[in-house]
């Protein structure tokens, strides 16, 4: 007994020693790289933060100019002092300066954002477009600035893409660490944003690269902290929202009240999201039929924000007097309702007009006020087992955020980071599950997943779906000289019957013709003239498409598990 007791610690004490000497050889051989990987993104942290601050201070500079006050914290409420023309001119005037911006340096006249990040994330080696990234910044600003009814979050989060993005480019930095530095400059700007470090660090995980890998962990942490002693220094430790009590379940029975405000939740939130979708997609058949310029489209959206902030300046800009006045129980329920419906209208008529900005912050005031409603109704209803009206509504402004953002653990953290409440977990969490499982089902995952997939970009399925079109076909393929190429006269036999594919396609296009022809390989062309021949530029093997899909499936297995 003994002797076995001894052998045991012995071969113990031998592993212990074995794990320490590799441990030692890994920091040894990859300290330094590591190092100075983390450097990089504590210095990407570092200025996505002060990206996130910068971007703040001018929207509050500008807007305090453009209206005339230096407290924004109650812009709705001065608005109602200035005069009506003021009003309506102000986002007229800023959509054509947006329009004009957005006509010069971007091709299709369309602002960037959180969605273009994921595409970059998950396409583009962790890269995003700069000059237009810079463009949709300004246009953001001034969309902000003038009577646009968003959020800064989407402008913030694609600024930060952009820093990467440069970075990644001077250093050479391959998809992988491409991807990490775009995750620690999201969570820094998040962080520095919001002043929320563990939602920042985990929206980058869970919204951006959309993988927990323990590898982009460490990196991103520090980012996000940097952000946030940006963020800090400049504003102090405060919460975005203050709360004039801590909201707290009366009893357990009070949980299903929350279950069904988390389904009402999720259909709030996925009817904004169908309403800004429809309102682009009517948006767009107006302009074509009309011939609108481009470059006028925002401001005609200004026009009708400015209409509508004559009678509701609730409307103007990201709305946070709304949503605190929203937490902290000061509306009657026909304000809650009225709104909300007015919000979801300014917000789709601002993405409408391609004007800039973020969803997240609308669908905070959306949720509060959805919540608010509902726990007016609750507590009217059941008196003796009810909470506070502010539970209600800070459960609703996660759930309705949640759904929208597609991303229940971070949102749920920013809630309690933005208010400072940790003691309404339960009710948030269970209202956050709900919405989301619900919104998930009725759209494509999420608000910004959805608008991928309605420019055919099919990230929402997984790296299954959207690998395939990341391929040339003329990379894959064998051209003609190749030694093992196909014959060239059984390829224009297959060409005389319709079985082709052009060279400058992917594969996404033509894997499916291999699923319906069932050939070993397809011959691939580009078509030169409408009365010329094609010209044959050799075949693409259907072997040679499975092996470089089996690659790339198990490169990105191997990122997201490392």
């Amino acid at each position: 007994m003994a002797t076995s007791i001894r052998t045991f610690l012995a071969e113990s004490a031998r592993q212990a020693v074995n794990t320490f000497r590799g441990g030692w050889k890994v920091l040894v051989d990859k300290g330094p790289s590591q190092f100075q990987f983390w450097l990089i993104a504590l210095v990407i942290g570092v200025a996505a933060g002060f990206a996130a601050l910068i971007f703040r201070k001018s929207i509050q500079w500008l807007q305090s100019t453009l209206y005339g006050t230096s407290d924004l914290a109650h812009l709705h409420s001065y608005a109602h002092t200035l005069p009506w023309y003021w009003l309506l001119v102000i986002p007229i005037v800023g959509g054509l300066i947006v329009g004009l911006i957005l006509h010069r340096f971007t091709d299709d006249a369309r602002v960037r954002s959180v969605a273009d990040v994921i595409e970059g994330a998950a396409m583009r080696e962790g890269r995003v477009e700069l000059r237009e990234g810079f463009a949709s910044a300004a246009a953001s600003l001034i969309t902000l600035s003038s009577g646009g009814s968003t959020g800064r979050e989407g402008p913030v989060v694609h600024i930060a893409g952009t820093i990467s993005s440069w970075i990644s480019d001077r250093i050479k930095a391959d998809g992988i660490t491409g991807r990490d530095l775009l995750g620690c400059a999201v969570a820094a700007a998040v962080s520095a944003s919001f002043n929320a470090p563990i939602a920042g660090a985990l929206f980058a995980l869970e919204v951006v690269l959309r993988h927990f890998a323990v590898h982009a962990f460490a990196p991103i942490v520090i980012a996000s902290v940097a952000g946030t002693v940006i963020s800090r220094l400049a504003f102090g430790d405060v919460a975005e929202f203050a709360l004039p009590t801590s909201g707290a379940l009366q009893f357990y029975q009070e949980l299903p009240a929350f279950l069904m405000l988390g389904g009402v939740c999720g259909f709030i939130a996925v009817a904004l999201m169908w309403t800004i979708f429809w309102s682009e997609d009517m948006a767009n058949q107006i302009q074509n039929r009309t011939g609108l310029p481009r470059w006028l489209r925002p401001a005609v959206s200004g026009a009708m924000l400015g209409g509508l902030a004559i009678w509701f300046p609730h409307i103007i800009g990201v709305g946070y007097e709304t949503t605190s006045a929203a937490l902290t129980g000061q509306l009657v329920m026909h304000e809650a309702i009225v709104f909300a419906i007015l919000k979801v209208i300014a917000v789709s008529i601002t993405m409408a007009g391609r004007m800039g900005g973020g969803v997240f912050s609308p669908a905070l005031m959306v949720g509060a006020l959805t919540g608010l409603a509902f726990g007016q109704i609750a507590t009217s209803v059941f008196p003796e087992v009810s909470g506070t009206l502010t539970l209600y509504a800070l459960a609703g402004m996660g759930a309705v955020a949640a759904a929208v953002l597609g991303a229940p653990i971070s949102t749920t953290l920013i809630v309690f980071e933005l208010t400072g409440d940790w003691q309404t977990g339960l009710a948030v969490m269970v209202s956050v599950s709900i919405s989301t499982a619900l919104g998930s089902r009725l759209v494509d995952r999420s608000f910004f997943l959805t608008q991928l997939e309605r420019r055919n970009v099919h990230v929402s399925a997984g790296p299954q779906a959207y690998l395939l079109s990341m391929f040339r076909v003329a990379r894959v393929m064998r051209p003609k000289e190749d030694p093992l190429a196909a014959p060239d006269d059984v390829c224009w036999d297959m060409i005389a019957d319709g079985i082709y594919v052009d060279g400058n396609a992917t594969l996404e296009a033509a894997m499916p013709i291999f699923e319906k022809s069932s050939v070993t390989f397809i011959p691939v062309i580009t078509l030169v003239g409408e009365n010329e021949p094609p010209e044959l530029w050799g075949a693409l093997f259907h072997v040679d498409a499975l092996k470089v899909y089996n690659r790339a499936l198990a490169a990105t297995a191997a990122e997201e598990h490392s």
